[in-house]
């Protein structure tokens, strides 16, 4: 997953602005372009730096977005210390009340979200509709989780010298929140960083990926109609290193970023003393065991592995099959990756789509050849069409190649035979990530042992590590970031304990 990805730049002093981020339009054909300005606590503000957004699958221009400058970015941090002050003395009602209203305008306007996301990121019709309604349960949770901000009384009790002294603890919201979404999930994923920011009581700053941002600026805009404060809500549309000034301020109570590890690792060195959240890559693994139901297994792993064209940073990538059912396993796995269709993500029947753009194409095969030269072998696949990346089953991998040690982030996995359920565990966690893991078996003695040993965020049983549900925690260890997402848990990372210590006796005169 990454921060950025290319995205040429135009300056444009004269450009007229289109309907962009404006008034509820109806669903257009695909082909007509806008111009989409700056959201800046809760004004849309036209730059003249504009960038052109492609769809993936052509590489024609979809549509232009304006770039925030310096002054923008100043702009709305400012205007983010402002709303954190509005949005804090909000009741749990209002502000849950207003992300009922948010979950209302995304059902409201799926069509155009569909749309968005499916141009500017090349993401399918049926997968860009899923997401979309997967966004209005995570803001509907969201709003649930805004009443449930719970307190602690703690007794202080323990001694004689502490009698009648009584602690109260709440959680208050840290501040400003900035929230720097990839191209994969841009609107679910930006859900999941301002809805938590408004529930908990915070202002936002969203920074989608250069590649798509016109679902965020839609998602502000919806914010606003929603009743949001003005000044709580801003999208700024920039180049990466440009929004590591965000980063870097003081101002910014709170950063969760979503993508690729190594930017992810960076920004927390210069983010200085405000809290971090990263969710971040991982090369996840399954262990298929001989008592697992194969039908099953087959049909998740080829969904897991190859929807979104792979893009996905908990897609199935090792497949670790027990050696009495490999071969079952894998012809199985092979017939569920052929019924898929691969093609023009605006057809309603395609399967997978293009990647976010050639060049991740181009990366992600050559990765493929590196391993065919050291000895793998190809099933399926191992070839490309300009964005267009077939689905690939690699057999004879090894550990130590980039297929299988490093994110591929493209629709490739790898299927290797294990003798003991012990030996499938220990390749599964020989890996610098840590996201989640997935496994098929009826047995619960071999579920405990996993849950206990694997290194990773979640083990999911009976399914593939694609598996997230958007109320439930999720994040991971080691080089898969830090920080839990999912509403409740989101609300927790972008709030502060405090205790008040009552003596009762204190008062007695």
């Amino acid at each position: 997953m990454l921060i950025e990805d290319s995205c040429e730049l135009h300056p444009s002093s004269d450009e007229k602005f289109g309907g962009g981020v404006g008034s509820q339009r109806k669903l257009k054909d695909w082909s007509i372009m806008d111009t989409y300005p700056v959201l800046i606590g809760g004004i849309k503000r036209e730059t003249k730096e504009v960038a052109d957004i492609r769809f993936p699958f052509t590489g024609e221009v979809y549509a232009r977005v304006c770039q925030a400058g310096a002054a923008d970015i100043e702009d709305a941090i400012a205007a983010a210390v402002t709303g954190f002050e509005t949005m804090r003395k909000l009741s749990s009602f209002e502000r849950s009340k207003i992300l009922d209203r948010l979950a209302d305008q995304i059902g409201q306007r799926a069509d155009e979200l569909v749309h968005a996301m499916v141009m500017e990121g090349g993401k399918t019709k049926k997968f860009a509709t899923a997401e979309v309604a997967r966004a209005e349960m995570t803001v509907r949770i969201s709003a649930e989780e805004a009443r449930r901000i719970y307190g602690e009384i703690l007794p202080l009790d323990w001694s004689s010298d502490t009698k009648h002294r009584t602690g109260y603890l709440m959680r208050f919201p840290v501040g400003p929140v900035l929230g720097i979404i990839p191209f994969n999930f841009p609107l679910n994923l930006a859900c999941h960083k301002l809805a938590p920011a408004l529930a908990a009581g915070n202002s936002v700053i969203l920074k989608p990926a250069s590649a798509t941002p016109v679902s965020s600026l839609l998602l502000g805009e919806m914010a606003l109609a929603a009743g949001a404060p003005a000044d709580a809500i801003n999208v700024v549309t920039c180049p990466g290193e440009r929004a590591e000034i965000m980063v870097r301020d003081p101002r910014v109570a709170f950063l969760s970023f979503t993508g690729s590890c190594a930017v992810g690792w960076h920004l927390k060195e210069i983010a200085g003393r405000k809290r971090v959240g990263l969710e971040l890559g991982g090369n996840a693994a399954v262990i298929v065991h001989e008592d697992a139901n194969l039908d099953v297994a087959a049909s998740r792993i080829a969904t897991g592995g190859f929807i979104n064209a792979g893009q996905v940073c908990i897609s199935v990538q090792r497949v670790l099959i027990h050696r009495p059912v490999y071969d079952l396993a894998v012809a199985k796995i092979l017939a569920a990756a052929r019924l898929l269709k691969t093609g023009d993500p605006r057809d309603p029947t395609t399967d997978v789509g293009p990647m976010i753009d050639r060049v991740k194409a181009v990366d992600a095969h050559q990765k493929v050849k590196e391993a065919v030269k050291q000895g793998a072998v190809v099933l399926l696949g191992g070839t490309y069409d300009g964005g267009l990346f077939m689905p690939t089953i690699l057999e004879k991998t090894a550990p130590d190649m980039r297929v299988n040690r490093e994110e591929v982030f493209a629709p490739v996995i790898s299927v290797t035979p294990y003798d003991e359920f012990e030996e499938a565990v220990q390749i599964a966690n020989a890996s610098d990530f840590g996201l989640q893991v997935g496994i098929f078996t009826q047995n619960i003695n071999r579920v405990m042992r996993a849950f206990e040993e694997m290194n990773v965020g979640g083990v999911i049983i009976n399914d593939i590590p694609s598996f997230r549900v958007d109320h439930m925690p999720y994040g991971g260890v080691r080089g898969s970031g830090t920080g839990r997402e999912g509403p409740k848990y989101a609300i927790e990372e972008m709030t502060e304990l405090r205790l008040l210590v009552i003596n009762r006796d204190g008062g007695i005169e």
